[in-house]
């Protein structure tokens, strides 16, 4: 038996307890099958488990074999070298990771790499021409509706979304459906413009 005073053997049994306790409780909220599939997943991840994804990424195929439990933003930026989205708080509470999946807007921070296989992700490098910028960076350019730069690439994925949604008829409108996204340098009302100068570019494009 371990010296029970051993700080080793407390410090060891604590993580122990630690890693049960999260582990049952979250299966507990689970339907049978997937409670055994979750009691068995840690020691499966711990190994190191990867899998393989088949994703468009910017319109380019791109195959990849990649950690099981890596988000979005982690393989867009360490795997992909795609920096365009920022990691800002890391909970999706700030909207700087925000990229499109299939045409829809969401925090790749929250989001399991995995998830993306066989779908197509646009990210900020992927929504110019060659010739020319897309009608909303040049609009966020025109309306300086940026300061540090840091939040923009998820401000204008969150905006193009928010355009093709429908959600740009007003001020009002724009304001609640752009409020997931967080700008500290306070640059909401060039933002609002920027929105409101592409959104008839966009809608005849």
């Amino acid at each position: 038996m371990p010296d029970p005073h051993d700080r080793k053997f407390l410090e060891v049994t604590r993580r122990q307890v630690l890693e049960a306790g999260t582990i049952v409780s979250v299966s507990g909220m689970l339907p049978g099958a997937a409670q055994a599939q979750a009691l068995g997943s840690q020691h499966t991840l711990e190994n190191g488990t990867t899998v393989q994804v088949s994703v468009q990424i910017n319109g380019q195929p791109r195959v990849l074999e990649i950690d099981a439990r890596a988000s979005l933003l982690d393989m867009l930026r360490e795997r992909l070298g795609l920096a365009g989205a920022k990691k800002g708080c890391d909970h999706g509470q700030c909207g700087a990771c925000t990229v499109h999946i299939d045409g829809r807007r969401v925090a790749s921070c929250l989001t399991v790499a995995a998830k993306v296989d066989g779908r197509e992700v646009t990210t900020i490098e992927g929504i110019d021409s060659a010739d020319a910028l897309h009608p909303m960076q040049q609009a966020f350019i025109d309306q300086d509706a940026l300061q540090c730069g840091y939040c923009t690439p998820g401000q204008i994925m969150a905006a193009i979304a928010c355009v093709k949604e429908g959600h740009a008829s007003t001020p009002d409108q724009i304001r609640e459906y752009m409020s997931g996204n967080i700008c500290r340098c306070g640059a909401y009302v060039g933002i609002v413009a920027a929105i409101e100068q592409a959104a008839p570019l966009m809608e005849r494009s």
